[in-house]
C-alpha cells in the first residue's frame, strides 16, 4: 500500500514494483527498476527515503529514520530479508545480509558486503568494497572480485523480478496436488559457499 503523510506522496518509477503487502509512506522517491518485497515497511514521515535505481528492500526490512533525516540507498543496493535500516546511507552496489540492523548516521561505502544478523551501531563509517560482519560490527576483509561478482548476478535477479512481477504476479487458489513434472522457476543461483567449490 501506498501512503500520503502530512501532504507527502511517494514518488514511484513506474518501473518499480512495489508488493501490495508492502507499506511505503509519506516522503518517499523509488527509482527505476525497484523490487519492493511483501511486509516491507518504508516509513518517509519524518524524514525522507531515497531509494535509487535497481535497489531491492526484500520482505519484512524496515526502513526509517530519526527526525530530519534523510535515509538513501544507492543504485543496486540489496537489502536482505527482515533487514533494518534507520537513518544511515547505504552505498552503491552494497549487499546488506538477512536480519542485518544498520544504525543512525551510519555510511557505508560502495560495493560492501555487511553479513546476516550483523548490528552496525550508529555513526559507523566503512570504507568501499568491506565485508562486515559480527555484533557490533567489525571490518574482517575486503570485497573480491569474485565476491562482487557474485553479488552483482544475485542483484540483476532482484532487477528482473519487478517486470516478472507486473507480468505473471497474480492472487490464485492453491492447486490440491502437485503438477507432474513441475519445471524449475530458474536456474540455480548458487550461494557464495557454493560458488566456491
Amino acid at each position: 500500500m501506498i501512503y500520503e503523510f502530512n501532504g507527502y506522496k511517494p514518488v514511484v518509477h513506474p518501473s518499480a514494483y512495489i508488493h501490495p503487502q508492502a507499506a511505503v509512506t509519506g516522503n518517499v522517491f523509488i527509482g527505476q527498476n525497484v523490487y519492493i518485497g511483501p511486509g516491507a515497511a518504508i516509513r518517509g514521515d519524518w524524514g525522507k527515503i531515497i531509494i535509487e535505481d535497481g535497489c531491492n528492500v526484500q520482505e519484512n526490512c524496515t526502513i526509517h529514520m530519526f527526525p530530519g533525516v534523510t535515509v538513501t540507498l544507492k543504485k543496486n543496493a540489496h537489502i536482505g530479508h527482515g533487514a533494518i535500516v534507520h537513518g544511515g546511507t547505504v552505498g552503491m552496489n552494497v549487499l546488506v545480509g538477512m536480519n542485518a540492523v544498520i544504525m543512525d548516521n551510519v555510511e557505508i561505502g560502495d560495493n560492501c558486503i555487511i553479513g546476516a544478523l550483523c548490528f552496525v551501531p550508529a555513526q559507523m563509517i566503512i570504507p568501499e568494497r568491506k565485508v562486515v560482519v559480527g555484533n557490533p560490527a567489525k571490518i574482517i576483509k575486503d570485497v573480491s572480485d569474485e565476491m562482487l561478482s557474485w553479488k552483482s548476478r544475485g542483484t540483476e535477479l532482484y532487477q528482473q523480478l519487478p517486470l516478472d512481477c507486473y507480468n505473471t504476479l497474480k492472487p490464485c487458489e492453491p492447486l490440491a496436488e502437485a503438477e507432474p513434472n513441475r519445471p524449475m522457476q530458474q536456474e540455480i543461483y548458487k550461494t557464495w559457499n557454493q560458488s566456491k567449490n
